[in-house]
């Protein structure tokens, strides 16, 4: 490789001690791909082992924690034991490729599609809607509900240790029911869950004490646990930058092994709620994490350059999306010097050569802009 790009293969080892072979990990995607009951599907296997060789992490698309908490055609389940096996086979096929396997627990709250859930019953902090057309109000979350929820975390994660992986992601971002619990907009509560900006931040972080507490119990290896959040929000009232940097100086001293952005750009600055806009969101988070927690950076990464450049920034890790989709063997090809030809189009006769699901081509084919497609 050229020595440029050396960077992003040296080792890294998180806090717990668990070492990557590199600084590349694959960001959670949802790939729309599981059979209809949760269950694993032959070609989401067959999907993530082509993807995994070159990566040190596969942080998984995520998984739901609850029937109630379903987002997706297509998502996997890890709400019961009966998925243990499944998960297993992810596990796997992930680690025969030689990275580590982290498993995304999620619940999707007021985003759930009713068809998705029990009796259509959609569930958030508040009886909020979400900002988009057609949204469902929501039922607001009882105590009891709460508390069922943080434990169901909870098993799922002793399922992901169960099933043989390496860790789990959080999934406290992109609008799904932790963010909606700390996001003024989606949480109206006046209860200890809500109310107050350190009172929105008690469902995320009880459900990482659970998680922990889980794998202090169950885990006999060091197992990874990590938090992903997104920094702001466009709604009003929404999660500002400000907000989310008084969050992260409490979640850098959670004992976490990293932090995940979620961002579209590594560059983006914020919207609202520091002085200077000029530094980038990246900047004011390494500046307040001050190297007590990991974090790993996403967004537009898509040549050997910008991957140089998203790690220059000081973040641990870097994790790469779309372009895994569309190009495989994108890090053994800047491993192997070759990076002048990595794909940056997908071709409409290549499903079957990339090995990507039915359900995610479809999206892929159905949203223009999302990913670059051409026909040959």
């Amino acid at each position: 490789m050229k020595d440029k790009f050396k960077s992003l293969f040296s080792p890294f080892t998180f806090p717990n001690g668990v070492t990557l072979k590199n600084r590349i990990v694959i960001a959670p995607m949802t790939h729309w791909s599981s059979n209809p009951d949760g269950s694993v599907s032959e070609i989401e296997l067959k999907y993530y082992a082509r993807r995994s060789a070159g990566v040190s992490a596969v942080i998984t698309a995520c998984a739901y924690v609850t029937p109630n908490g379903k987002a997706f055609h297509g998502q996997f389940a890890a709400d019961r034991d009966e998925m243990i096996p499944g998960l297993r086979k992810v596990a796997t096929a992930i680690q025969q490729q030689g990275a580590k396997a982290i498993l995304q627990i999620h619940h999707g709250g007021r985003l759930c599609p009713p068809e998705l859930v029990p009796d259509g019953d959609i569930v958030s902090a508040s009886a909020v809607p979400a900002e988009r057309p057609g949204a469902e109000t929501p039922r607001s979350l009882t105590i009891q509900e709460i508390e069922e929820i943080i434990d169901a975390f909870g098993e799922a994660t002793r399922r992901a240790i169960e099933a043989g992986f390496d860790g789990v992601e959080i999934h406290g971002a992109n609008g799904y029911l932790i963010h909606q619990f700390f996001s003024p907009h989606s949480n109206r509560r006046e209860d200890q869950y809500g109310g107050t900006l350190e009172k929105r931040m008690s469902f995320p972080l009880e459900i990482i004490k659970k998680v922990k507490s889980v794998v202090d119990q169950h885990a006999k290896s060091p197992f990874i646990v990590g938090y992903r959040f997104s920094p702001e929000e466009p709604e009003t009232p929404g999660i500002t930058m400000a907000d989310t940097l008084v969050f992260v100086d409490v979640l850098a001293n959670q004992g976490l092994d990293y932090l995940h952005v979620s961002l579209n750009d590594f560059r983006s600055t914020p919207r609202v709620g520091v002085e200077d806009f000029t530094k980038t969101r990246i900047e004011y988070l390494l500046e307040t994490i001050n190297g007590r927690v990991p974090l790993i950076g996403v967004g537009s990464i898509i040549t050997a350059d910008n991957a140089k450049e998203a790690l220059e920034t000081g973040v641990d890790l870097i994790a790469i999306g779309r372009e895994m989709i569309v190009d495989p063997d994108w890090v053994q090809k800047i491993q192997e010097g070759r990076e002048d030809e990595i794909s940056i189009v997908i071709f409409t006769d290549q499903q079957e050569e990339l090995i990507i699901p039915d359900g995610l081509w479809e999206q892929i084919i159905s949203r223009p802009g999302w990913f670059p497609v051409k026909e040959r």
